[in-house]
């Protein structure tokens, strides 16, 4: 769908999907150990386990949610809107975390279950991880040396091919579509309706899909606080979605290169810059606009005739 291009990845300095969110959660930012919750939904992709693995998926909480780390077995989980509410459009979520944690509630199954409920089919994909310590506190200090690497690290990052660097995440998201689109008449789905949209890492994955992704080809795309790195978009490159607030520590002040690559290319976006929000901010409900984004994303989705529903659904 486009050419494959270098993309900055800024995975130097991605850490949880919501380090960066409300400061009123600020006494619920430890992170404590917990037993990894049953998925009796989850479908296992085959992609197998991730190369060189040693350490084993485990779990824990933090800001009121959940997150997964050191997943080494890709899976995706359906959230289906009611029969009679569903359009045939569908979604495949990619939560953040900087490729080494994922923030399951806030920016995976929170954001699956409002789109089951506006009548699109959810997919959270829970794809494989780079690797880190199993003891708590040593994952700690190595995320804390993941965000003093800065600017640094994002420049070192925006040097890598994701084609490469992805290539596990990539591959995951891959066989989420092809998944999807082969029990597409069992879930109520539309195979040529099918959109990704992705939190911080999640998104920079949803672009490297629709750079890298071969047969993926999304029908749609939704950049929530990903990096915004210019990139040459094709003349069929999918309608673009983005949201970011001009306060994100990470990515607010590092220009908006990606809104101009798709109307250089002449393809649909739209982006919302809220003036406050932080970075991480999903699902959380804040005093501030970018608690929005979703109820925007939404309209945005209906403008393209995605919550209208299709003949024979």
């Amino acid at each position: 769908m486009m050419r494959t291009i270098r993309m900055g990845l800024a995975a130097g300095i991605i850490g949880l999907g919501c380090a960066l969110a409300a400061p009123a959660m600020a006494q619920d930012d430890r992170m404590t150990p917990i037993a990894i919750p049953a998925q009796p939904n989850a479908i296992v992709l085959g992609t197998g386990a991730l190369p060189g693995a040693s350490v084993q998926e485990s779990w824990h909480s933090q800001y009121g949610s959940v997150f997964a780390r050191n997943v080494t077995l890709a899976t995706l989980t359906p959230f289906l809107p009611a029969p009679g509410k569903a359009t045939g459009a569908a979604v495949i979520v990619a939560p953040g975390g900087g490729f080494r944690t994922l923030s399951m509630n806030n920016e995976g199954w929170d954001v699956a279950r409002a789109l089951a409920d506006k009548g699109v089919a959810a997919f959270v994909l829970k794809y494989r991880l780079n690797q880190t310590p199993q003891d708590m506190g040593a994952f700690a200090r190595s995320m804390a040396q993941m965000f003093s690497a800065g600017a640094e690290g994002a420049r070192r990052a925006s040097q890598q091919d994701p084609a490469v660097t992805l290539a596990p995440q990539i591959a995951d998201a891959r066989a989420a579509f092809a998944l999807v689109r082969s029990r597409a008449v069992e879930w109520r789905v539309d195979p040529d309706r099918i959109g990704m949209v992705g939190f911080s890492a999640g998104a920079m994955l949803t672009m490297a899909t629709t750079l890298h992704g071969q047969d993926a080809r999304p029908a749609f795309i939704a950049n929530i606080y990903g990096p915004l790195a210019p990139m040459k978009a094709s003349p069929d490159a999918p309608p673009l979605f983005i949201a970011l607030a001009a306060d994100d520590p990470l990515f607010g002040n590092t220009g908006y290169g990606l809104v101009d690559s798709w109307r250089a290319a002449r393809r649909p976006v739209e982006f919302h810059l809220y003036e406050q929000g932080g970075h991480g901010f999903g699902m959380y409900r804040k005093p501030t606009t970018s608690t929005g984004w979703f109820e925007d994303f939404a309209r945005w989705l209906d403008m393209h005739g995605y919550l209208k529903r299709k003949q024979g659904v």
